[in-house]
């Protein structure tokens, strides 16, 4: 069933202010490989080094040679591998998403890994919605239809929080949002953390990178229910067509029709996971508030400081398929702008800033997408691409949140390489 253009009416007056407000983005780029930024207080922080390439390839070097170049230069054989296990955190992709990372790209870092003495392992937590990765049985089915297997991927696959995603560890952060932080065991017992991550959008969270696929993805399942609790969604009742969608696949049976085919949701069994706002072909199931965004993306953030706690760790980020939504769903809409490349950073916080600040510049894609199909200018170069399609999604507030905790800094330098 298509988008309605009603949907995109009423964010579409959001498109003017962020043109400006983030037009910055245009500037902020000082030749073709570093990036000046500066924080509220116009103090000059140290830079990360987050390390780019793009995605031109020769007989002699494809982009699997250069995804290797690349997170070498970067650092990543500084890193003592021998006899230690790393767990090398990726989202297997829902059954009938195709804009998952490849397998090959997972299947060359494994090789890589085991070539420096370490013992790698693919691996990701179950779900908390409905779908085919709620359950391990299920979960490593998905995986190997999707081409993720010992085989192919060079490393055994194994989903962290076990059977029913009840296999966790809690680690003690004492965090501002969570104090103890509910994190898949094998991820837990890992002694290095590998993220290898899909840059795209996200309903929830404006985008989804490598603090999204560290701090939600290493979630056990009661992770990811502490980690949404406060994100519950409401009904927007003059847009509700009453089509019974997000009826049918809310696991929880937390939504009904009332008499009149207007959606209702049960809060005393709603665990906001936002499957229904995700669903929603007419933003009828929407963000409860602002805030919602802000309070989910703080929680990521202090969920990615726990798995990340006391280990060395190094993460690599593909600007390629970029989607409106998460990977999570049975499908992935068209993608916003063209493949941009690979980047990658010791500093999951620099390098999700990066990636951000590379599709914000980047033109959109004008082959029928949601956003070519609504009124936009200059094709949207220099303009906040996430908030545009997420109008009540806040993912600086994540980024500044695990900067003030001590993950890393939104000051980066870009290389090329």
């Amino acid at each position: 069933m298509p988008k309605t253009k009603t949907g995109y009416s009423k964010k579409m007056f959001f498109i003017k202010n962020i043109f400006f407000k983030h037009n910055v983005f245009k500037d902020s780029l000082n030749g073709d490989n570093h990036v000046h930024l500066h924080d509220k207080t116009n103090k000059r922080m140290d830079k990360s080094k987050v390390y780019f390439t793009n995605l031109r390839t020769t007989p002699s070097s494809n982009l699997l040679d250069k995804m290797e170049r690349l997170v070498k230069r970067a650092g990543i054989t500084n890193i003592d591998f021998q006899n230690q296990f790393v767990a090398i955190k990726i989202h297997f992709g829902e059954p009938g998403n195709l804009a998952y990372i490849r397998p090959n790209y997972a299947a060359r870092m494994a090789t890589l890994l085991r070539s420096l003495g370490a013992k790698p392992f693919l691996t990701d937590c179950n779900t908390l919605y409905s779908g085919r990765r709620a359950n391990a049985v299920d979960h490593l089915e998905s995986a190997m239809e999707n081409g993720f297997n010992p085989i192919s991927a060079k490393c055994d696959v194994i989903i962290a929080d076990g059977l029913k995603g009840t296999e966790c560890r809690e680690i003690e952060i004492n965090g501002e949002y969570c104090k103890a932080p509910k994190i898949g065991s094998a991820i837990a017992d890992a002694d290095i953390i590998i993220s290898m991550n899909h840059f795209k959008g996200h309903e929830q969270t404006g985008f989804g990178g490598a603090l999204k696929n560290l701090g939600m993805g290493c979630a056990s399942v009661a992770g990811k229910l502490e980690l949404h609790g406060a994100s519950q969604p409401r009904i927007d009742l003059e847009m509700c067509k009453g089509c019974n969608i997000c009826v049918k696949h809310c696991r929880h049976e937390a939504i009904h029709l009332d008499e009149n085919r207007k959606a209702v949701i049960d809060y005393d069994k709603c665990v906001g996971c936002g499957q229904c706002v995700a669903l929603c072909q007419y933003d009828g199931a929407v963000l409860g508030s602002w805030d919602t965004s802000v309070n989910l993306n703080c929680k990521i953030a202090e969920y990615s400081q726990a798995v990340l706690q006391d280990k060395p760790h190094f993460h690599i980020s593909f600007i390629m398929n970029v989607s409106p939504e998460c990977d999570c769903w049975n499908h992935n809409d068209a993608a916003i702008v063209p493949d941009l490349g690979i980047a990658a950073s010791f500093d999951p916080v620099a390098l999700d800033k990066a990636c951000a600040d590379i599709v914000i510049k980047a033109p959109i894609l004008e082959t029928g997408n949601r956003l070519s199909e609504t009124p936009h200018h200059d094709h949207l170069e220099g303009c906040d691409k996430f908030h545009i399609m997420h109008p009540e999604t806040n993912w600086q507030a994540g980024l500044e949140h695990a900067e003030k905790i001590g993950i890393g800094t939104q000051e980066y330098e870009l290389i090329t390489v």
